[in-house]
């Protein structure tokens, strides 16, 4: 069965509000305010929250040593999850297109499935808060294997768990870890262009751009053929 694996934070839906705020709530209750901008910022945001936390203290006057920066980040990393678990899907909202997209392949026989380095438990919540967890037929995430995106196993674990062979799967994502994987599971990489970080993905130069997600069906059978 020919299969789509997606990244979800930046690719299926913009969580930058939501992730963000979970980021500022740490930045407040350590009494700095908030740090961070939720449009500014927010290709950071999508790169996880260790860089939300690295960007946010970099802002604060004097100076950080690496030791001391480390510390700090692993002290708010666990913070800033509980945060964003209590309030995940305030601002979130999925791509113009994306389910009607998803819906269209289905109904041509696709196996459809996640690939996220976000948790799976909040990949999990997130997907149903969406309302959407039914559409995909596997979800993996960052601490389902011991290993994570870019190494391939997650992006194989997904097909599998979809259903899916991986000779004729591809992976559609929106940073240079997805593109990463895709090339080391030997698949197509398929990179949005509507998200925060778009249009600095010009150069890596993967098999496809996606600019609207009305046209992924017909791209997925060109690639899928």
């Amino acid at each position: 069965m020919r299969t789509v694996i997606f990244d979800l934070d930046g690719t299926l839906a913009d969580t930058s509000g939501d992730l963000i705020a979970a980021a500022n709530a740490c930045f407040v209750g350590l009494g700095h305010g908030r740090l961070l901008d939720p449009k500014a910022d927010a290709a950071t945001a999508l790169r996880g929250g260790r860089a939300m936390l690295t960007l946010g203290f970099s802002r604060l006057e004097g100076t950080f040593d690496a030791d001391i920066l480390e510390a700090a980040i692993t002290a708010q990393y666990s913070v800033l999850l509980r945060h964003y678990d209590d309030r995940i899907a305030e601002h979130t909202t999925l791509y113009p297109g994306a389910i009607a997209a998803i819906d269209m392949l289905a109904g041509k026989g696709f196996a459809i499935g996640i690939c996220t380095n976000k948790p799976a438990a909040l990949a999990e919540k997130l997907m149903r808060a969406l309302g959407v967890r039914d559409r995909f037929g596997a979800l993996v995430g960052a601490d389902t294997l011991p290993v994570r995106k870019p190494d391939p196993a997650p992006f194989f674990a997904a097909v599998q768990q979809a259903g899916g062979s991986a000779s004729r799967a591809l992976l559609v994502g929106d940073t240079l870890t997805d593109h990463t994987t895709a090339r080391a599971a030997g698949v197509p990489s398929v990179l949005v262009t509507f998200g925060p970080g778009g249009e600095d993905l010009r150069d890596l130069g993967p098999d496809a751009f996606l600019d609207d997600y009305a046209d992924l069906p017909d791209l997925a059978e060109r690639l899928l053929r």
